[in-house]
């Protein structure tokens, strides 16, 4: 490996013209297709296959007009004062009447505009404690407007052809554009946050912070404004090239709002981070070797670069195995983030080495030269010395005590877990000045929280219902504990379904609403309600959604464990170092969600990470977070522990092969995570609450990995194991192909080959190797 990589390197910095112009092209082209294919993404979520798409399967057959995606406008009166007076019912009723002329809207409420038998109106009345009544336009009922009892609100509900997703984003546009001729007669106009849902800006002032604090970094790690610029340059070509092919195939492939802007902020991360790996190895060997910067280019390429393609192949593996648990969404989110992490590898090891051609020898200044030279006379010595190693040396001494540390501080982070409650993000954690907040705040304190999260449920039998059947389903399901009201909503045309908006006690993302829906599809009430009972709904959907998302965890994780404990097998021909590789990361991934818990669910610190109200996590957060950080952690592991194996490889046995290579790898891989926690952490601070929580995650998730785990944990467990950590049973041994991710065997095969050339030019000076 390190040899074909070692060929590639030197190749890309002699041919760097070509090798630029191709970037240049690709680049053009995926500009080009997105310029053609203008983005298409919704922030909705399905997942098909849940008992709530079964319904909306069963509906779209029986009722197609029920099973299409609802949003809801709230109209506010003035303060004191009522929506009912002529003036304002006639406004209201004028925007119902508009609507019905926007394309996909099917009618303000397709329930209510049903035919209904004479014989079945009785049982067709609403139950419960019934919080509203009718909008009255003269004397007659405004469609699908249910005003509050003190007539100060009122909840228009607006039904559509096809799913939200589905929906063209101007038909949103035009219902809120004509529900706001309401304000004319001084009324508030609310949109729900499915009508005010915006695609999120791939990149904005925080990511510009974030971009700006690693370029600080790498100058102050380079020390050079030039080279300093090549890991930005280079992970920002990678990022255009797969945000931009997102963004295009996002006109052909449904994907949600949150694909290209996860792969952007995974894109940014390791690009920058991969191609700083192979810059610093490029100066290092350089300054240590003598070497020039073709050759050194070449080497770095072949030896750091081969750590690079093992890392990004960890990630490739961690992310591409979200594909296997089966859900749609979670796969193409996955795979976009997963083609931009291989294009990060594919642009630092080709266009990097490309771009250090144009910079030649100036990747390390004179000064730098010269400086180095100076140290290196007075310190007479290859010892190891500075802050990486004392702080390796104090880990290693108290070896036991770190190790103990860690285990009970990461312990206690991950407490939080225990008590973490996963959902969709509703406007009820919303920044309280956001549009769809005060929709979701006026209706509930009108309403009640309930109607923020109705239920459809669905009444079905292989005959015709009767009106007693119909009358004894919404009794039972009224009877059921936290249902505040049931209001029929119509029957099919056969009459073998009925269907009831039931509306909850407690809000979409309480914890008591999903106890509601598992009640609700209970054989008890079945039993009570004489027929089958289906539960659908955007808040059902979304609960269903969270329990199949934390059923697939375990199984996801087994598959990437298992695969990528192969895959470090490989890398560093050791039982050992895997092991506590994914053992660490147990407790990386415990403390990462446990802090998230602690911060989003709870509401610590919520002023500082700017939001006002703390809710659920986002139900995909776990498994896609896990997926990601498992990735990245072993990119961390790679990095350090490959130095450390190359060290001992190289004839630093035990305790001195882990303080020497720790020393080699420290000063980069410090500067690699402190790049990665401001790459993740600039988007904490944007307005999309899933973009917070996720970037919040996975930046602590990588702070805590990084400098705790990787940095103190595994140099600790590494010097109690000593020489026992690089144990491989021998058949194990003559199984494992050698991948020379240290390099060892090119070095070898350099110096023969300087032998050679030596031996056939007897006077040549001695060439560094």
């Amino acid at each position: 490996m390190s040899s074909l990589l070692y060929r590639l390197g030197k190749f890309a910095y002699r041919a760097r013209g070509r090798v630029l112009l191709g970037w240049l092209v690709v680049l053009v082209g995926v500009m080009a297709a997105l310029a053609a294919n203008p983005p298409q993404t919704s922030a909705e979520f399905t997942i098909p296959g849940t008992p709530s798409q079964e319904v909306l399967d069963q509906l779209a057959t029986a009722m197609p007009a029920s099973s299409g995606g609802s949003a809801s406008i709230t109209f506010v009166a003035p303060a004191g004062e009522r929506l009912d007076t002529p003036e304002r019912a006639a406004a209201i009723a004028a925007v119902v009447a508009d609507l019905a002329d926007v394309p996909n809207v099917v009618t303000a409420d397709a329930a209510q505009q049903q035919e209904v038998p004479e014989d079945l109106a009785a049982a067709l009345t609403p139950a419960g404690n019934l919080t509203m009544g009718p909008l009255m336009d003269g004397e007659a009922p405004v469609t699908g407007v249910s005003l509050s009892s003190d007539g100060s609100v009122a909840v228009l509900n607006v039904s559509f052809d096809d799913q939200l997703i589905n929906v063209p984003e101007e038909s949103t546009a035009a219902v809120v554009t004509i529900a706001q001729e309401a304000t004319d007669e001084g009324i508030t106009v609310l949109p729900s946050e499915q009508l005010t849902q915006e695609m999120p800006a791939p990149f904005g002032p925080g990511e510009g912070i974030g971009l700006l604090i690693a370029a600080i970094v790498l100058f102050i790690t380079l020390g050079s404004l030039v080279v300093a610029g090549l890991p930005l340059a280079t992970a920002i070509v990678g990022v255009l090239v797969g945000v931009g092919a997102a963004y295009a195939l996002s006109s052909v492939i449904p994907m949600t709002s949150m694909t290209p802007v996860l792969a952007l902020m995974i894109g940014l991360a390791v690009g920058i981070d991969y191609a700083l790996f192979i810059v610093n190895r490029t100066r290092r060997l350089i300054l240590e070797k003598g070497l020039s910067a073709h050759e050194a280019t070449g080497r770095a390429v072949g030896t750091a670069g081969s750590a690079v393609f093992f890392a990004g192949l960890t990630v490739l593996v961690s992310l591409s195995a979200l594909s296997i648990v089966g859900i749609k969404f979670l796969t193409v989110m996955a795979l976009i983030a997963a083609g931009t992490v291989a294009i990060a590898v594919l642009v630092a090891l080709t266009l990097l080495p490309a771009l250090l051609g144009f910079v030649g020898d100036r990747v390390v200044p004179d000064k730098q030269r010269a400086a180095y030279a100076a140290r290196s006379a007075a310190r007479g010595s290859d010892d190891p010395h500075g802050p990486a190693t004392r702080w390796a040396q104090g880990v290693v001494k108290h070896r036991w005590l770190a190790t103990g540390g860690v285990v009970v501080v990461l312990g206690a982070l991950s407490l939080p877990v225990l008590a973490m409650n996963l959902n969709l993000p509703s406007a009820a954690s919303a920044n309280l000045d956001s549009v769809e907040r005060q929709a979701y705040d006026a209706t509930a304190d009108a309403f009640g929280e309930g109607l923020n999260g109705p239920l459809l449920v669905v009444a079905s039998s292989d005959q015709a219902l009767t009106p007693d059947e119909i009358a004894n389903a919404r009794d039972a399901l009224v009877e059921v504990d936290g249902v505040a009201s049931v209001i029929p909503g119509g029957i099919s045309q056969d009459g073998t379904l009925a269907i009831y908006t039931v509306i909850p006690t407690t809000g979409p993302t309480d914890a008591a609403t999903a106890d509601l829906v598992n009640e609700l599809r209970s054989d008890a009430t079945a039993q009570a309600a004489g027929t089958s009972i289906g539960v659908t709904g955007v808040t059902a959907i979304n609960i269903d959604m969270s329990k199949v998302l934390s059923d697939a965890l375990v199984p996801y994780l087994a598959i990437i464990v298992l695969v990528s404990l192969v895959i470090l097998m490989l890398v560093f021909r050791s039982i050992f170092v895997p092991i506590t590789a994914t053992l660490g990361f147990v407790l990386t991934i415990g403390a990462a969600l446990g802090a998230t818990t602690a911060v989003f669910q709870w509401g610590h610190l919520h002023q500082l990470f700017a939001f006002d109200t703390p809710g659920p996590l986002l139900s995909f957060l776990p498994i896609i977070v896990t997926g990601i950080l498992y990735g990245l952690a072993m990119d961390y592991q790679v990095f350090l522990v490959s130095s450390m194996r190359e060290s001992h490889v190289h004839g630093h046995p035990g305790v001195k092969g882990v303080v020497h290579g720790f020393h080699g790898a420290a000063r980069v891989v410090v500067a690699a995570a402190v790049i990665m926690v401001s790459v993740f952490g600039s988007f904490i601070f944007g307005d999309e609450a899933m973009i917070k929580q996720i970037g919040f995650t996975l930046a602590f998730g990588i702070l805590i990995d990084a400098f705790v785990v990787r940095m103190t944990l595994i140099p600790a467990v590494m010097a109690i194991a000593g020489e026992k950590a690089w144990w491989l049973p021998r058949w194990l041994d003559r199984l494992l192909p050698n991948l020379d991710v240290e390099g060892d065997k090119l070095v070898r095969q350099l110096e023969a080959q300087v032998a050679a050339e030596e031996a056939t030019e007897p006077g040549r000076e001695p060439a560094t190797v």
